[in-house]
């Protein structure tokens, strides 16, 4: 296979090369890859159909699936890894700095001078950028107690809660456990719980913003886990999202207080949840715009 450049296309194409590239990042040229920051564009490769003939708009999903296929670097894809695995994380306690997650995201390394580093935050992150790809790639799949199952297998590998004989890796707990000092389903209702949760949750065709959300406090009350049940329900909820062509969002710091009042009272009042949930939402749509992804 011949590959060409990205001006050697725009010339064949007759368009300009900014335009071949934009092609390009967004998953809509078959066959291109990149190389650094250098497109390599297959010769036989068909020029992507205008969106002023109508061709269906691509999705925030489409987009993603595309940059990270792609290998694009600086897209909503490489934001949307960071800034997740950033907020999540650190909002259980990990002491890895924004800059910090993304240069392990970047380079899969880690420079540091001076300073010691928690092993199991430099591994969850790690797999944290595997399980967000995992929720891209089977966004449309219907949710299921193994998906859920594969991503805390996926987060929790390798880490030292993993070699503990009393932790159940991608499995449900085994032990009693409490989140903010309250009571959590005991581990042997769990599994029930939690096929009531999905077989309520699957019965709705169509889910809206609200349903989404109302899974997520229903299944941090299981809370199903040992350890990793609020990263794995923030999961989700991006998951759901995509799938549902909904604006998805992101939970920073500056939000973490108002969640944690929103799971808390959401049974008295879900205004608190929901409109943190809509903060974080015109934040993400704010990168939308910065990349011209319509939504």
């Amino acid at each position: 296979m011949r590959y060409l450049s990205v001006n050697e296309i725009a010339k064949k194409w007759k368009l300009s090369a900014r335009s071949v590239r934009n092609y390009c990042a967004q998953g809509r040229v078959e066959g291109a890859f990149l190389t650094d920051k250098t497109w390599h564009i297959p010769e036989d490769a068909e020029k992507p159909e205008r969106s002023n003939k109508r061709k269906k708009q691509l999705t925030l999903l489409d987009i993603l699936r595309g940059q990270k296929s792609n290998k694009y670097s600086g897209g909503i894809y490489h934001k949307t890894q960071i800034d997740l695995t950033y907020n999540s994380n650190h909002m259980e306690g990990s002491r890895l700095t924004h800059d910090q997650t993304r240069y392990i995201f970047e380079t899969n390394t880690i420079g540091v001078e001076n300073e010691v580093l928690n092993v199991d935050d430099v591994i969850e992150t790690a797999n944290h950028f595997r399980c967000i790809d995992k929720i891209i790639d089977h966004a449309k799949a219907a949710l299921t107690e193994k998906f859920i199952k594969e991503l805390h297998l996926t987060l929790k590998s390798g880490t030292s809660d993993s070699r503990k004989d009393w932790f159940a890796l991608g499995d449900y707990k085994k032990m009693p456990n409490e989140v903010g000092g309250m009571a959590t389903v005991l581990p042997e209702e769990v599994a029930d719980k939690m096929k009531a949760l999905l077989t309520a949750y699957n019965a709705k065709e169509e889910k809206t913003f609200e349903d989404i959300l109302d899974f997520h406090v229903k299944f941090e009350r299981i809370h199903p886990f040992q350890d990793g049940n609020g990263r794995v329900g923030r999961l989700i909820m991006f998951k759901e999202c995509l799938k549902y062509n909904i604006v998805p969002f992101i939970i920073e710091d500056n939000l973490k207080l108002f969640y944690y009042r929103g799971l808390k009272e959401w049974d008295n009042e879900k205004g608190y949840l929901t409109d943190t949930c809509l903060n974080a939402q015109d934040r993400y749509k704010a990168y939308l715009d910065y990349f011209r992804i319509a939504y």
